[in-house]
């Protein structure tokens, strides 16, 4: 009877609290919160409902750190990662409103890949599992590199059927170097192509790769399990298809509470937390999530943000907490307080972000920051000064472009930002051309106009050695396709380190190769035609090594229009000829625009906007009929991959286009013969 009342009053305060729109506000409970975890918070608030006005809170005392697991899920792309906490956080409970939930970025659903790393919590046999899922892209291992750190156990997904790939050993690196140890989950073993001789190999493998980074021998005893995250069940066994009352996920839930480690947490200690993610919130200010290093934190207790410098810990602000909030499930949920170990978010401070602490008042030494690799490329972002520019967007001026780029920095540790080679430029540094093609197209649809550069590789250099960045390639292609791609990775100076069968199929190559960073910038697409789309290409940062020399020719010339006006059909069907086109008749073109690309090496200037000459003579048949070839129409990140030196995209809402970074054809003749310093 008392536990009815206390589980309806907590109902119906739900019911009773605000709502409003800021996506930190959802106060909706957790519904899959079991019945004994609701009465544990029930049994422990002070009060047995929120005043009207008030948003609902879990209040209470802060939780047990022995009660608490941090896991993160990390894996190579397109091994199931964010399929398989989908799959978690139904076996507890949660409402999942589609597939892939856990991919809340419009640009993640578009393109299905997993671009920020994101943290939940779900509720299993009276612990809380804090769920850290991270992007498996090379481009985006800055994302790792930040959170590893929050987490003291992972759970490394690998394709059952490709094994360890080039960014599987990125992230258990970095997961050994924290002294994680993972828990092996072969993930796809229901593929035909998959048997338990496969499924050895490929455990065989991963602890080879284990050994090589350095593990230590309680690393090396890591737990197996074999799932289908797809079809929602895990085996501590190898099997293709388990009974239907085993076809359920609670092998894994089990073996991460059983192998991972609570946090190592003082609750009696003063308040640390190093902020390992911000997210800006028009409503609350500027949101900050992290694991509690020690101590209590509850709302309106006053806290200052620390800054740790060469010169020492700097305090760069001071306020009150004014909400703490925790993800559950898909639902963000507020709460009254936390103790060490947990991760949460919190608000009331307007200066900390990623890799500042935040401490109680008395507190004036500051947590060990995350140390993040280098970025290997470069671009510059500047005003679209071309001549249609302003027609699309209301983001034009320099100022806006520089505000929004130091907004990303602060959000994206992997992501530097420098002041330009002119005025009103800025120079941004990555770790690669899709992940400053995602903050490109983040950007456009902002209604930013810009100019951007091509990639440029950044270069070190060790006494009189210049050093380059080399990436790992993973290379899977069909037999008659191996020829084709070994010729063109070898212009762009690729070494083969491996080279044979892929197993379990037949006609299939698998290559293994070490590139330069520079070589690989906008091959993928020529990857795509040459492959005719059946091969696989995967790449990640494996070093710095001795520059290898000039590339070799991977690009034609293009074609460069003199005119300015609206393009026709008459002029390109002259032009079809001379090479492929990237525009079509009646879209608008200027002096210096890149129309198509040139079937020889050289640039070709090219009037697309001349018109048929009309004269008083009547023609005794009909005017030819022109049929155009459909134009190639360029995807951002294959422009970025296009573009060469002396070239500029122009970026808009609505357009993306090619032009020459010098319009007037003299001038670009001058700076050609022009000598290089």
């Amino acid at each position: 009877m008392a536990v009815g009342l206390l589980l309806r009053g907590l109902r119906s305060a739900t019911r009773n609290s605000s709502t409003y729109l800021s996506p930190y506000s959802i106060h909706s409970p957790p519904l899959f919160s079991s019945p004994s975890f609701l009465l544990r918070r029930c049994l422990s608030t002070s009060a047995a409902s929120s005043p009207v006005g008030a948003s609902t809170a879990y209040e209470g005392t802060a939780m047990d750190p022995g009660m608490i697991r941090n896991v993160a899920v990390i894996a190579h792309v397109d091994h199931g990662k964010t399929t398989l906490m989908d799959r978690l956080l139904r076996q507890c409970g949660a409402d999942i409103p589609h597939e892939r939930a856990m991919d809340s970025i419009s640009l993640e659903r578009e393109r299905g890949i997993t671009i920020a790393s994101k943290v939940t919590s779900i509720t299993w046999k009276d612990h809380e599992l804090n769920m850290v899922d991270t992007p498996g892209h090379a481009d985006f291992g800055g994302e790792v590199e930040r959170v590893v750190g929050m987490v003291e156990g992972a759970v490394l997904v690998v394709d059952a059927g490709e094994g360890p790939l080039a960014q599987t050993k990125f992230v258990l690196s970095k997961a050994l170097k924290y002294g994680l140890r993972p828990i092996l989950l072969l993930n796809k073993v229901d593929r035909p192509s998959v048997s338990e001789e496969t499924c050895n190999e490929v455990e065989s493998l991963v602890f080879d790769l284990f050994a090589n980074l350095g593990a230590t021998e309680e690393q090396l005893d890591f737990p197996v399990l074999y799932a289908s995250a797809k079809e929602g069940w895990a085996s501590l066994t190898f099997t293709k298809s388990p009974p239907d009352n085993a076809k359920n996920m609670l092998p894994l839930l089990d073996s991460i509470l059983k192998h991972v480690s609570p946090p190592q947490a003082n609750v009696g200690e003063p308040f640390q937390m190093l902020v390992s993610m911000m997210e800006r919130d028009f409503y609350l200010g500027r949101v900050l999530t992290g694991r509690i290093t020690s101590g209590v934190i509850r709302v309106g207790d006053k806290l200052h943000g620390l800054k740790c410098t060469d010169d020492g810990t700097h305090k760069i602000d001071e306020g009150k907490v004014t909400k703490l909030m925790k993800k559950k499930g898909t639902c963000m949920v507020t709460i009254d307080c936390a103790g060490a170990g947990d991760i949460i978010s919190m608000t009331g401070l307007n200066c900390p972000s990623i890799g500042h602490t935040v401490a109680n008042v008395e507190v004036t030494t500051a947590l060990p920051t995350v140390e993040l690799d280098p970025p290997t490329i470069s671009m510059t972002f500047g005003v679209n000064d071309a001549p249609l520019a302003g027609r699309d967007g209301t983001q034009l001026t320099g100022g806006k472009i520089g505000d929004r780029l130091m907004a990303e920095a602060e959000t994206n540790l992997a992501i530097n930002v420098l002041p330009g080679p002119l005025s009103e430029s800025y120079e941004v540094q990555g770790r690669g051309e899709l992940q400053l093609g995602i903050l490109i197209e983040n950007m456009r649809r902002e209604g930013f106009e810009l100019s951007v550069s091509p990639p440029r590789v950044m270069y070190k250099t060790e006494g009189k050695d210049r050093l380059e960045p080399i990436e790992e390639v993973t290379i899977e292609v069909n037999d008659e396709h191996v020829g084709l791609v070994m010729e063109a990775l070898s212009h762009r100076r690729g070494e083969v380190v491996d080279m044979g069968p892929v197993p379990g199929t037949t006609g299939r190559t698998r290559l293994s190769l070490t590139c330069p960073s520079r070589g690989l910038v906008g091959y993928r697409s020529v990857f795509s035609s040459d492959t005719r789309g059946t091969g696989f290409m995967h790449r990640a940062f494996e070093c710095y090594a001795k520059f290898r020399g000039a590339l070799g020719n991977v690009r034609k010339g293009v074609l460069v229009s003199t005119g300015q006006g609206i393009i026709t059909a008459h002029a390109l069907m002259s032009l079809e000829a001379r090479g492929i086109l990237f525009v079509s008749p009646g879209m608008e073109t200027y002096e210096g625009m890149i129309v198509g690309e040139h079937s020889r090496d050289s640039d070709l200037d090219v009037n697309p906007v001349r018109t048929k000459e009309l004269n008083n003579i009547r023609a005794a048949g009909k005017d030819e009929n022109v049929r155009l070839t459909p134009p190639r129409l360029m995807t951002l990140e294959e422009a970025i991959g296009y573009v060469a030196s002396d070239e500029l995209i122009e970026v808009t809402p609505k357009t993306i286009r090619l032009r020459k970074r010098y319009l007037d054809g003299n001038k670009r003749k001058t700076m050609k013969n022009k000598p290089k310093e």
